[in-house]
């Protein structure tokens, strides 16, 4: 029941952070590269929340995958920042982390094995949101660095979302 829960939270509480962002729909224009890379940082901000909830309450497992994560979006911000300074992007500041991390960080409310579910569950939603934002920016790119650079994260963001899926239904 605290799965289904923590679930159904983390898909509001997504649902609610892109509309207070100003995040765009499918039915707006296309993202601009700006757009791209605030939601790109944002995305960044996430996986290090994911970092700082597992040393609360995650196993070992889930702290070795959230380090890599957070390496990946290092690297990924490392590349986003250069491209942005060749085109002199500004991009919006939103918030340090995302709705959807804090909810790893109740250790009241979560044991282990729920924990861990909810680890993933949390996940999906975000790499979803990544991957829309960048299918929809790359109909009508405006920058062609950027453009390569999306093409390129494309493969890995959509492995790691089926990657968590598959994790979270095995757990």
């Amino acid at each position: 029941m605290r799965v289904l829960v923590a679930i159904i939270l983390a898909f509001i509480s997504t649902a609610a952070l892109a509309d207070s962002t100003g995040e765009r729909k499918s039915g707006d224009r296309p993202p601009s590269a700006t757009d791209v890379i605030s939601g790109l940082y944002d995305f960044s901000r996430f996986q290090q929340g994911l970092l700082e909830s597992t040393d609360l309450k995650g196993n070992a497992e889930v702290k070795n995958l959230a380090a890599l994560r957070a390496e990946e979006a290092a690297k990924r911000d490392k590349a986003l920042k250069q491209i942005q300074e060749a085109i002199g992007a500004e991009p919006r500041i939103g918030k340090t982390t995302s709705v959807s991390a804090g909810l790893l960080v109740e250790p009241e409310t979560s044991d282990g094995p729920t924990y861990v579910r909810s680890f993933y569950a949390s996940q999906i939603p975000e790499y979803e949101s990544a991957i829309d934002l960048l299918e929809r920016y790359l109909k009508a790119p405006d920058n062609a660095a950027l453009a390569t650079f999306a093409r390129e994260q494309l493969p890995m963001l959509r492995a790691q979302v089926k990657d968590a899926g598959r994790t979270m239904a095995d757990k």
